[in-house]
Protein backbone atom coordinates (compact mmCIF):
# COMPACT_ATOMS: atom_id res chain seq x y z
CA UNK A 1 0.00 0.00 0.00
CA UNK A 2 1.37 3.66 -0.83
CA UNK A 3 0.53 4.58 2.60
CA UNK A 4 3.46 2.32 4.03
CA UNK A 5 5.79 3.42 1.57
CA UNK A 6 5.46 6.89 2.54
CA UNK A 7 5.34 6.62 5.77
CA UNK A 8 8.49 3.92 5.87
CA UNK A 9 11.05 5.81 4.43
CA UNK A 10 10.42 8.94 6.46
CA UNK A 11 10.72 6.83 9.58
CA UNK A 12 14.03 5.62 8.54
CA UNK A 13 15.52 9.11 7.30
CA UNK A 14 15.50 10.14 11.04
CA UNK A 15 18.75 8.53 11.71
CA UNK A 16 20.75 5.85 14.12
CA UNK A 17 20.77 8.87 16.57
CA UNK A 18 16.74 9.64 16.57
CA UNK A 19 15.66 6.31 18.77
CA UNK A 20 17.53 8.42 22.28
CA UNK A 21 16.51 11.83 20.13
CA UNK A 22 12.85 10.77 20.13
CA UNK A 23 13.32 9.46 24.00
CA UNK A 24 14.09 12.65 25.07
CA UNK A 25 11.46 14.18 23.38
CA UNK A 26 8.94 12.18 24.45
CA UNK A 27 9.90 12.64 28.06
CA UNK A 28 9.74 15.75 27.65
CA UNK A 29 6.07 16.19 26.11
CA UNK A 30 5.04 13.81 28.93
CA UNK A 31 6.32 16.45 31.77
CA UNK A 32 4.31 19.20 29.70
CA UNK A 33 7.06 20.74 28.00
CA UNK A 34 5.58 22.93 25.78
CA UNK A 35 9.04 23.40 24.03
CA UNK A 36 9.25 19.88 23.45
CA UNK A 37 5.74 20.11 21.44
CA UNK A 38 6.96 22.97 18.85
CA UNK A 39 9.98 20.69 18.22
CA UNK A 40 7.87 17.81 17.94
CA UNK A 41 5.57 19.86 15.54
CA UNK A 42 8.17 21.34 13.46
CA UNK A 43 9.65 17.78 12.99
CA UNK A 44 6.43 15.99 11.94
CA UNK A 45 3.61 18.19 10.66
CA UNK A 46 4.20 18.46 7.60
CA UNK A 47 4.14 13.95 7.75
CA UNK A 48 0.98 14.26 9.80
CA UNK A 49 -0.77 17.01 6.64
CA UNK A 50 0.21 14.90 3.64
CA UNK A 51 -1.50 12.12 5.27
CA UNK A 52 -4.55 13.82 6.58
CA UNK A 53 -5.15 15.52 3.26
CA UNK A 54 -4.56 11.97 1.55
CA UNK A 55 -6.59 10.24 4.07
CA UNK A 56 -9.66 12.44 4.42
CA UNK A 57 -9.42 14.44 0.26
CA UNK A 58 -9.88 17.85 1.32
CA UNK A 59 -7.42 20.54 2.53
CA UNK A 60 -10.10 22.40 5.04
CA UNK A 61 -10.37 19.15 6.83
CA UNK A 62 -6.99 17.97 6.81
CA UNK A 63 -6.08 21.18 8.48
CA UNK A 64 -8.60 20.76 11.30
CA UNK A 65 -7.10 17.10 11.31
CA UNK A 66 -3.75 18.63 12.01
CA UNK A 67 -4.95 20.69 14.62
CA UNK A 68 -6.90 17.57 16.43
CA UNK A 69 -4.19 15.41 16.51
CA UNK A 70 -1.67 18.10 17.67
CA UNK A 71 -4.06 19.08 20.36
CA UNK A 72 -4.79 15.59 21.50
CA UNK A 73 -0.99 14.58 21.72
CA UNK A 74 -0.12 15.88 25.48
CA UNK A 75 -2.65 13.40 26.19
CA UNK A 76 -2.44 10.60 24.09
CA UNK A 77 1.59 10.74 24.41
CA UNK A 78 1.28 8.97 27.81
CA UNK A 79 -0.01 5.92 26.16
CA UNK A 80 2.94 5.71 23.76
CA UNK A 81 4.99 2.46 25.02
CA UNK A 82 7.77 2.61 22.06
CA UNK A 83 6.83 0.03 20.28
CA UNK A 84 7.30 2.04 16.72
CA UNK A 85 9.22 5.38 15.80
CA UNK A 86 6.96 8.76 17.38
CA UNK A 87 6.01 9.58 13.52
CA UNK A 88 3.78 6.49 13.11
CA UNK A 89 2.48 7.30 16.42
CA UNK A 90 1.62 10.26 15.17
CA UNK A 91 -0.20 8.81 12.16
CA UNK A 92 -2.61 6.16 14.42
CA UNK A 93 -3.21 9.27 16.61
CA UNK A 94 -4.35 10.75 13.05
CA UNK A 95 -5.98 7.78 11.88
CA UNK A 96 -8.22 7.96 15.29
CA UNK A 97 -9.20 11.65 14.89
CA UNK A 98 -9.93 10.99 11.00
CA UNK A 99 -12.70 8.79 11.97
CA UNK A 100 -14.74 11.31 13.41
CA UNK A 101 -13.84 13.71 10.55
CA UNK A 102 -14.79 11.20 7.91
CA UNK A 103 -17.81 10.15 9.83
CA UNK A 104 -19.05 14.28 9.99
CA UNK A 105 -18.42 14.65 6.43
CA UNK A 106 -20.23 11.58 5.50
CA UNK A 107 -23.58 12.65 7.53
CA UNK A 108 -22.77 16.63 6.16
CA UNK A 109 -22.64 15.43 2.36
CA UNK A 110 -26.02 12.64 3.27
CA UNK A 111 -27.74 15.97 4.49
CA UNK A 112 -27.32 18.15 1.77
CA UNK A 113 -28.15 15.55 -0.39
CA UNK A 114 -31.29 15.00 1.73
CA UNK A 115 -32.00 18.89 0.89
CA UNK A 116 -31.22 18.89 -2.59
CA UNK A 117 -33.95 15.86 -3.19
CA UNK A 118 -36.54 17.83 -1.24
CA UNK A 119 -39.32 19.00 -3.07
CA UNK A 120 -39.17 23.35 -3.43
CA UNK A 121 -41.58 24.72 -1.33
CA UNK A 122 -44.21 25.93 -2.89
CA UNK A 123 -45.54 29.45 -1.98
CA UNK A 124 -48.05 28.65 0.98
CA UNK A 125 -50.62 30.51 2.64
CA UNK A 126 -50.06 32.80 5.57
CA UNK A 127 -52.53 30.45 7.53
CA UNK A 128 -50.05 27.08 6.82
CA UNK A 129 -46.95 29.39 7.31
CA UNK A 130 -47.96 30.15 10.75
CA UNK A 131 -49.42 26.66 11.62
CA UNK A 132 -45.94 25.51 10.99
CA UNK A 133 -44.24 27.91 12.80
CA UNK A 134 -46.70 27.01 15.83
CA UNK A 135 -45.84 23.35 15.35
CA UNK A 136 -42.28 24.02 15.57
CA UNK A 137 -42.43 26.34 18.64
CA UNK A 138 -44.82 23.83 20.28
CA UNK A 139 -42.13 20.68 19.56
CA UNK A 140 -39.24 23.22 20.76
CA UNK A 141 -41.52 23.43 23.89
CA UNK A 142 -41.36 20.11 24.66
CA UNK A 143 -37.87 18.85 23.96
CA UNK A 144 -36.89 21.47 26.49
CA UNK A 145 -39.21 19.63 29.18
CA UNK A 146 -37.62 16.78 28.71
CA UNK A 147 -35.17 15.24 31.09
CA UNK A 148 -31.58 16.00 29.36
CA UNK A 149 -30.62 12.22 29.24
CA UNK A 150 -34.13 11.94 27.44
CA UNK A 151 -33.45 14.97 24.76
CA UNK A 152 -30.13 13.62 24.12
CA UNK A 153 -31.65 9.97 23.37
CA UNK A 154 -34.11 11.33 21.45
CA UNK A 155 -31.82 14.17 19.43
CA UNK A 156 -29.23 11.54 18.65
CA UNK A 157 -31.09 8.70 17.52
CA UNK A 158 -34.71 10.58 15.71
CA UNK A 159 -32.78 13.74 14.82
CA UNK A 160 -29.37 12.89 13.75
CA UNK A 161 -30.36 9.41 13.02
CA UNK A 162 -27.83 7.96 14.54
CA UNK A 163 -28.07 3.45 15.62
CA UNK A 164 -28.90 3.07 19.63
CA UNK A 165 -25.74 1.63 19.70
CA UNK A 166 -23.68 4.42 18.55
CA UNK A 167 -26.06 6.68 21.07
CA UNK A 168 -24.88 4.69 23.91
CA UNK A 169 -21.08 5.20 23.08
CA UNK A 170 -21.74 8.86 23.11
CA UNK A 171 -23.75 8.91 26.27
CA UNK A 172 -21.92 6.53 27.83
CA UNK A 173 -24.28 4.06 28.71
CA UNK A 174 -25.84 1.09 27.58
CA UNK A 175 -27.38 0.59 24.77
CA UNK A 176 -30.51 -0.92 26.42
CA UNK A 177 -30.75 2.78 29.35
CA UNK A 178 -30.73 4.52 25.48
CA UNK A 179 -33.57 2.58 24.03
CA UNK A 180 -35.62 3.14 27.39
CA UNK A 181 -35.11 6.99 27.72
CA UNK A 182 -35.44 7.18 23.45
CA UNK A 183 -39.29 5.59 24.25
CA UNK A 184 -39.70 7.75 27.49
CA UNK A 185 -39.14 10.63 25.25
CA UNK A 186 -41.29 9.97 22.45
CA UNK A 187 -44.01 9.03 25.03
CA UNK A 188 -43.73 12.28 26.84
CA UNK A 189 -43.50 14.49 23.29
CA UNK A 190 -46.44 12.98 22.13
CA UNK A 191 -48.32 13.32 24.66
CA UNK A 192 -47.22 17.28 25.02
CA UNK A 193 -48.17 17.54 21.49
CA UNK A 194 -51.52 15.94 21.83
CA UNK A 195 -52.09 18.23 24.68
CA UNK A 196 -51.25 21.64 23.33
CA UNK A 197 -52.19 20.75 19.42
CA UNK A 198 -55.85 22.66 19.17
Amino acid sequence: MTLVATITPSDTSLGASAPLAEGDLIERLKQGDLAAMGELYDAHHATVRAFARRLVGDVAAAEDLLHDVFCALPGAVRGFRGDSSLRTFLIAVAVNHARHHVRSAARRRAALEKLGHEPTPSADSPEHDARRRELAELLTRALDALPIEQRVAFVLCEVEERTSREAAVIAGVPEATIRTRLFHAKRKLREALETEAP
